[in-house]
């Protein structure tokens, strides 16, 4: 019987399930959506992500830093375009020619940027960032009044115009948490304090993809969705489901199928021993490529899986850099056999959520380190809907 080929180990990122999804979250937001991409599209691949996105309906594409705004507009995304973190070296006088909203956190750095936008003939655009109480990036409460102050006065001088005012909520994904109250309510004071120094940002937004589904009195004025745009749910067991289908498929093929006698012992550190006859097959991928360590067994706090022959088939002993071994029990698939490392339900696999219970995460870090040495192809790279 011939074999087929063996493929290589790939991610498979669907571009209409990202189109779709922005859809979703537009329509259930009832307000703009800044589709966040940061991270190379949380694995999904950044430049083709925000394009779907775009078409899905997303006014707004959101990154982390300057160099990953400037990426996506030297790809050809036009349109608002928001980033949020800069360092010290940030290339602000090439954000501002390209039309990058930036976001300052401070009065320094306002200085700075007044600084970088020396010699412009016209206003750049600049988002100022506030500390609700996550105590991460962002203004805190006793600094917002000189923060307002100082991008008022850059305001009249013509140096830049404040489109936006903002912040990042610490407990989305516990709805009942007290925090979130206590961040809505301190925005909205902020916001009143900015507006008695005379700005009147275009966007004043507080919601992640949790808040944009579970907290509507926080969408205000546009809501930035990540991990939801993808597909994945914010806020395991608490949002409501509103249609959203995963967009990334994983895949290797089976490279090896051997037999195991009662007393094998499996990988390093003879972590797994079979109890019994078996059979286990090789995934020629790993912690290189991003599948979690932790989720080896035994010990993970969830047995880990994958799919093979249209079942589910446990990972035995440590996952190494390069490979795993997963557990066949007797079958013989055929070396170079699809096996579904993750995706959406009915894909055959595991759902990223799956893997992150069983590494003890969140889905976000599973699906943001999957690469390494995979190829990433994209399903439907064409809008059919014609947006």
């Amino acid at each position: 019987m011939s074999r087929p080929p063996l493929g290589p180990a790939r991610i498979v990122v669907d571009l209409a399930a990202i189109r779709a999804n922005a859809r979703l979250l537009r329509a259930t937001a009832g307000v703009p959506l800044v589709a966040v991409v940061k991270a190379d599209g949380y694995g999904h691949g950044a430049l083709a992500s925000a394009r779907a996105a775009r078409q899905g309906g997303a006014e707004w594409i959101g990154t982390a830093t300057v160099e990953e705004a400037l990426a996506l507009r030297a790809g050809g995304i036009e349109g608002p375009l928001l980033c949020w973190i800069g360092g010290p070296d940030a290339d602000y006088a090439a954000a501002a020619a390209a039309g990058i909203d930036v976001s300052a956190h401070s009065v320094g750095q306002l200085d700075a940027m007044a600084s970088a936008f020396t010699g412009r003939t016209e206003p750049a655009r600049v988002q100022l960032k506030l500390d609700t109480g996550m105590s991460r990036a962002g203004a805190p409460r006793g600094e917002w009044a000189a923060l307002f102050a100082r991008a008022a006065e850059g305001e009249a001088a013509g140096t830049w115009r404040i489109t936006g005012i903002w912040t990042h909520p610490a407990c989305a994904d516990e709805p009942e948490h007290p925090a979130n109250d206590r961040q809505e309510q301190a925005f909205r004071e902020a916001l009143a304090l900015a507006d008695g120094h005379g700005l009147r940002p275009e966007l004043r937004h507080f919601a992640n993809s949790a808040t944009a589904l579970l907290r509507p009195s926080a969408r205000f004025d546009a809501v930035r969705c990540g991990i939801a745009l993808y597909g994945l749910d914010p806020a395991p067991g608490q949002a409501t489901d509103i249609g959203l289908v995963p967009a990334m498929t994983v895949h290797a093929p089976l490279v090896l199928v051997k037999d195991l006698a009662p007393g094998d012992a499996v990988s390093y550190g003879h972590r797994w021993v079979a109890e019994q006859a078996t059979t286990v097959g090789l995934v020629p991928v790993g912690y290189g490529e991003g599948i979690p360590r932790h989720a080896s067994s035994p010990g993970a706090p969830q047995q880990a899986t994958v799919g093979v022959g249209g079942k589910l088939r446990p990972v035995r002993g440590t996952i190494c850099m390069d490979q795993f071994v997963v557990d066949l029990g007797g079958d013989r698939p055929e070396v170079g056999s699809d096996v579904v490392v993750l995706g959406p339900p009915g894909a055959g696999g595991p759902t990223a959520q799956d893997w992150a219970e069983a590494a003890g995460t969140i889905n976000y870090e599973i699906v943001t380190r999957i690469g390494g040495r995979m190829e990433r192809t994209y399903l439907h790279e064409r809008d059919e809907q014609g947006a």
